[in-house]
């Protein structure tokens, strides 16, 4: 019965957690509209990176820093998850928005930075390949690579099977969630960071 308890607790308890999708999911409306409802911080680790890569003078937007070296990224990278863990000493309730795993021209990288920001919770989310093509479309603030449908399902797996590994590693919770309909979701999501 305590353990019952203690997990109740801890599930409530939390500090930082990673909301990660694909490109295109739906998860940066999604966390910022959460983390707005709720009074969270929010933190999209891409734009952290981006203010990074400008103050060292690498990268001027988003499209350039992912073309830099992947040595040079991981710097950026890294310096971005310590600004995180960082910020944790200040904000309590952290919404990160991250891919957690990024696709490279040698493979597929995790990029949730674990080893430094360890999340509390670890949430996918999923849509159909249809949505995330349209929205992907849509948005015209970035230059957007077209996959195929078995190219978008093989990131989401890769996702997956990294973010159940990632999960095991840290003792971070883990939950899927659905983004075909935004507002369903949305309401899905706060139940999660709020139970």
């Amino acid at each position: 019965m305590q353990s019952a308890i203690w997990l109740t607790n801890k599930m409530a308890d939390w500090n930082i957690t990673a909301l990660v999708g694909v490109p295109g999911v739906g998860k940066t409306s999604l966390c910022k509209s959460a983390a707005g409802a709720l009074g969270y911080k929010y933190v999209n680790y891409g734009e952290l990176m981006l203010e990074v890569a400008i103050y060292n003078g690498l990268a001027s937007n988003q499209d350039e820093m992912f073309k830099l070296d992947l040595e040079v990224q991981q710097s950026i990278w890294q310096s971005a998850a310590n600004k995180v863990d960082e910020m944790k000493r200040f904000s309590n309730k952290i919404l990160l928005d991250l891919h957690g795993v990024d696709q490279s021209k040698i493979g597929y990288i995790i990029s949730l930075p674990v080893e430094i920001i360890a999340p509390d919770r670890i949430i996918i989310v999923e849509a159909s390949y249809e949505n995330i093509i349209l929205r992907r479309d849509n948005d015209q603030s970035r230059i957007r690579v077209l996959e195929d449908l078995k190219d978008v399902k093989e990131h989401m797996e890769m996702l997956r099977i990294a973010m159940m590994a990632c999960s095991v590693i840290y003792g971070s919770y883990l939950s899927l969630i659905d983004n075909n309909n935004f507002e369903k979701c949305l309401d899905k999501l706060k139940h999660i960071l709020s139970s």
